[in-house]
């Protein structure tokens, strides 16, 4: 069975290497930067209390990821939050693959356009190793998301996406994010 690519992997496999190679100056196309896996996870915490917010939290990340999130559970006590060791504090997906650079590709050309006031992410975003994270403080920019609100009031929770990269760089992982579609903020001069 062969596995159809999306139009982001396949311009990526085509193009973007080349590219890549050549302005990062690396010689083997296998040590080009590359996106490993793409991590969304929302603490639901505060929704615990109610089982209907849980549940709208796992639905809402499932419509926007294409997979079902797993649930994280509590290692530790801790008695000031009121969290029991087991108890459920988050949910979590990994994408690969297909679905990943399909996540990628909308999150690119549609969900942040759609954000008010967007300017650009800001480079301090990415880390050391080339991993960028990117906080949503409510899901509704997502377009599968919007039908959903106008019939339920309770969509509304925040989460966060994380891109991890094969590179050890942060410029590098730069160069492969803008080269994907990113945006990020000018530094500004001091």
């Amino acid at each position: 069975m062969i596995k159809k690519m999306s139009k982001l992997q396949e311009n990526f496999n085509k193009t973007l290497i080349a590219e890549l190679q050549k302005e990062l100056g690396i010689k083997n196309a296998l040590a080009v930067p590359r996106i490993s896996k793409v991590v969304i996870n929302s603490g639901i915490g505060r929704l615990i209390k109610d089982k209907n917010l849980v549940e709208s939290a796992i639905e809402g990340l499932s419509l926007i990821t294409g997979q079902k999130p797993i649930t994280t559970k509590a290692r530790v006590a801790i008695s000031s939050f009121k969290i029991r060791e087991g108890m459920p504090v988050g949910l979590k997906t990994t994408l690969r693959g297909k679905r990943m650079y399909d996540f990628i590709d909308k999150l690119v050309k549609v969900v942040l356009p759609r954000m008010r006031d967007f300017r650009g992410l800001p480079e301090k975003s990415i880390d050391q190793n080339g991993c960028l994270t990117i906080g949503f403080t409510e899901i509704s920019a997502f377009p599968e998301i919007a039908k959903q609100q106008q019939q339920r009031a309770d969509y509304n929770f925040g989460f966060e996406i994380t891109f991890v990269t094969k590179t050890e760089k942060k410029e590098d992982a730069l160069a492969l994010y803008q080269k994907l579609g990113l945006i990020f903020k000018e530094q500004e001069k001091q």
